[in-house]
């Protein structure tokens, strides 16, 4: 009986670290990409103010590589990090109120689509499609010029 109390805790454990591995994918321990939660003017004013560019994902609710991507790439710690720091981002389901318009103004051909645009609102980089970590930061920073 002394035995099945030590197993119980170690069977939970395990348990528990392989969902967490299993279901969030490589977060390195971040709290991923924080997207600002107003509108999409809200959001260009924010980025003239701190002189940011905006990143813009444009996703739909029923698209599998846009589900892999916020729960791989945008809860990766280092995507996180670099993004927090250098982007206002911004997130939009492209078949829903506002989305619709952008999903319109930025000629939305499939799911998911992932925008840069500077400080002015000029596009910067136009992706579609999953992204790792490596390849997102990858991208954006040779958009940036670095």
């Amino acid at each position: 009986m002394k035995k099945l109390w030590i197993i119980i805790p170690v069977i939970a454990i395990v348990a528990f670290v392989g969902f967490k591995v299993f279901a969030g994918g490589d977060n390195d321990g971040g709290e991923g990409i924080q997207f600002f939660k107003g509108g999409w003017e809200a959001a260009l004013q924010k980025a003239k103010a701190e002189h940011k560019p905006v990143f813009v994902d444009i996703y739909a609710s029923w698209c599998g590589p846009c589900k892999m991507l916020k729960r791989k790439t945008f809860t990766n710690g280092k995507v996180a990090d670099y993004f927090n720091s250098h982007f206002i981002n911004t997130s939009f389901d492209g078949e829903v109120g506002e989305g619709t318009k952008l999903a319109e103004k930025f000629q939305i051909q499939g799911y998911p689509t992932l925008i840069l645009l500077d400080e002015n609102g000029k596009v910067m980089m136009y992706e579609m499609g999953y992204q790792t970590p490596k390849e997102l930061i990858g991208l954006v920073q040779q958009a940036q010029g670095q």
